[in-house]
């Protein structure tokens, strides 16, 4: 979870990427590194197989510096969905402190969907993780697919829990998962650590100091 470094002043949390084989969560951490300013920007980090799907994990750091003098360093990483790679993505869970659901929308995805989302609540509560208040957001990927889901229907099934169309090949919906997601994790911090007392910095400031290297809205 959360690390806080006093004598060096440095808070770093970890947003993880999580779904099933293919539904486009390596391209979601992509596109988000390609938005960024190639100044600001570090080196994105892949592990691919020789197939070229992600096989451990994405790494895109993302770190801004607040009003109180930390400097908040941002962990992003993606899980291999392959069902062989299960172990793999238990180790990546470990310690997150968000979590973005990337599923495909295509209806003949949905067992694979539901197999993902219930290995993700398996693998964070192995980790001594609470499910239920972890932070997190669900992407419906591949929206120009044929035969997908409709909003409507996606709304209805996973109710309170935020849900986003995206093309994310198009960088359409990646921002706005992402800047969704970062907006839980404040009002999380803020309420299991007294985030806005202790480090000066409100939810406000936490999104524009997260987002300010990413240009524009992208669809």
């Amino acid at each position: 979870m959360v690390q806080v470094n006093m004598s060096s002043k440095e808070i770093t949390l970890k947003v993880v990427y999580y779904g099933p084989a293919l539904s486009g969560k390596t391209t979601n951490l992509r596109q988000l590194h390609a938005m960024m300013d190639p100044e600001a920007r570090s080196k994105m980090l892949t592990l691919d197989t020789r197939e070229d799907r992600t096989l451990y994990f994405d790494f895109l750091p993302v770190s801004f510096a607040t009003v109180g003098g930390f400097t908040v360093k941002m962990k992003l990483f993606t899980v291999p969905g392959q069902v062989m790679h299960k172990s793999t993505r238990k180790v990546v869970l470990a310690g997150a402190d968000a979590v973005a659901f990337v599923a495909d929308s295509q209806r003949a995805s949905a067992s694979a969907n539901a197999y993902s989302w219930r290995d993700m609540e398996a693998n964070l509560r192995a980790n001594g993780i609470d499910f239920e208040a972890l932070p997190k957001v669900v992407q419906f990927n591949k929206r120009d697919f044929p035969e997908v889901k409709p909003l409507s229907e996606i709304k209805e099934q996973w109710g309170e829990i935020p849900t986003f169309p995206a093309i994310a090949v198009r960088g359409e919906g990646v921002l706005e998962t992402f800047r969704e997601l970062m907006s839980a994790l404040y009002q999380s911090l803020d309420t299991r650590h007294a985030f806005s007392a202790q480090f000066q910095v409100g939810e406000s400031e936490f999104l524009k100091g997260v987002l300010a290297h990413f240009a524009g809205d992208h669809g």
